[in-house]
């Protein structure tokens, strides 16, 4: 049987932050030729970000707010501070469960799924590390059964949240009574930095903080009808961009890579990766592209001779939260989810994309609940005619 996500949660850490706030706080950093002063305000500026999310809240308007034993950002003239990768990772293993959880619970309610239904759990985040991880803590916090079987993928970046659902997919496909519970959890923010690196001004620009969660099962009579069928998913490895998306672990928190060739690698190699993908398949109907920053999207556009329109969810989502990695994929098929234009049986592509540099790409088909309902009377209809 397919395997469907039949809901999706999603999450936000309290703090909004505009991001003509961010924008000023980078700016106004001692030290700073004017070129870089420029530079900043030239990134923030094109990146097509309205606010975004985080868990430090210093960097909002509650400034003198901390999560107890949090270690600060921010001095008291607002310069930004650089605390250690293991005080970032504790504020990490403080912050993340709640919030993960908070996505799980909003998952499970959406689908009307109850929490001792739940048979897996598959965690995601590349932004913190801890053991007993998130999965434990999930299991622990929602009351799921203590048998539940647990997997975590870690540090595959924005791409992540498509591997996860393949996992999923294929755990239900075996598994008939499976239901799997998928939760991506990235708080990008911990990983601020003052530089005048473009690479790290462009990082600074669009990454934010989230959870998403979809619950996943090919048993037909577990939760609400519809959803998104997971057809299949594929894989690319680019032949360059391997030194250009890189996420490593430094003294003073996760060193994010992310160079100006990343937009122009994946406008070169988008069509050809898409192409394999798609076989002889006719072109989807709607696609859910990974915001990794708005020049990705134009370059997806442009490379794939899509209309504007086609990408106006990802723009919405990259718009109104950032980009939070491995999350964000989910928030965009979440607002299609809900889009009541996406029509039922249409083919929906799924591309995220990764270091190294990857592309995973998903075919979902959406499936309304009205629909196979109108379809189940039509057939007992015409079996009592």
């Amino acid at each position: 049987m397919t395997a469907r996500i039949v809901s999706i949660g999603t999450a936000v850490p309290r703090t909004e932050l505009r991001q003509e706030d961010v924008r000023d706080l980078f700016a106004a950093q001692e030290g700073l030729d004017r070129l870089t002063r420029r530079r900043i305000q030239a990134v923030f500026d094109a990146a097509d970000i309205r606010r975004r999310h985080t868990v430090l809240a210093e960097l909002g308007t509650d400034a003198d707010v901390r999560m107890p034993g949090a270690p600060a950002f921010l001095d008291a003239g607002r310069g930004i501070l650089s605390p250690s990768t293991g005080e970032r990772n504790d504020l990490f293993i403080a912050a993340a469960p709640e919030l993960a959880a908070k996505a799980a619970r909003a998952a499970l309610a959406e689908g009307a799924v109850d929490a001792a239904e739940v048979t897996h759990v598959v965690t995601v985040s590349c932004t913190g590390m801890f053991a007993p991880g998130l999965d434990h803590r999930l299991v622990r916090d929602l009351g799921l059964p203590p048998s539940v079987e647990r997997c975590h993928l870690g540090f595959i970046g924005c791409a992540a949240a498509l591997p996860a659902l393949r996992v999923a997919s294929a755990l239900a496909a075996t598994r008939p009574a499976a239901v799997v519970l998928v939760v991506c959890l990235e708080l990008c923010s911990l990983h601020l930095r003052r530089s005048s690196d473009p690479q790290q001004i462009v990082a600074a620009s669009v990454f934010a903080d989230g959870a998403a969660a979809a619950v996943v099962t090919s048993d037909a009579a577990t939760g609400r009808a519809g959803g998104f069928d997971l057809d299949r998913f594929g894989s690319t490895l680019t032949s360059e961009g391997e030194t250009d998306m890189v996420w490593t672990i430094g003294d003073h928190g996760f060193e994010m890579v992310l160079s100006a060739e990343v937009p122009r690698i994946i406008g070169r190699e988008i069509r050809g990766a898409v192409g394999r993908f798609l076989g002889d398949d006719a072109p989807p109907e709607v696609w859910a592209v990974h915001p990794g920053g708005r020049s990705v999207l134009d370059r997806v556009e442009s490379g794939l001779e899509l209309p504007p329109e086609a990408l106006a969810a990802s723009r919405t989502v990259l718009r109104e939260y950032g980009n939070m990695s491995s999350a964000t994929i989910l928030f965009i098929l979440e607002a299609l989810l809900r889009d009541e234009s996406v029509d039922d049986g249409a083919r929906i592509a799924g591309l995220a994309f990764g270091p190294g540099l990857t592309v995973e790409s998903a075919m979902l088909t959406r499936r309304r609940p009205h629909a196979r309902a109108a379809a189940g009377d039509r057939v007992a209809l015409a079996a009592s005619a």
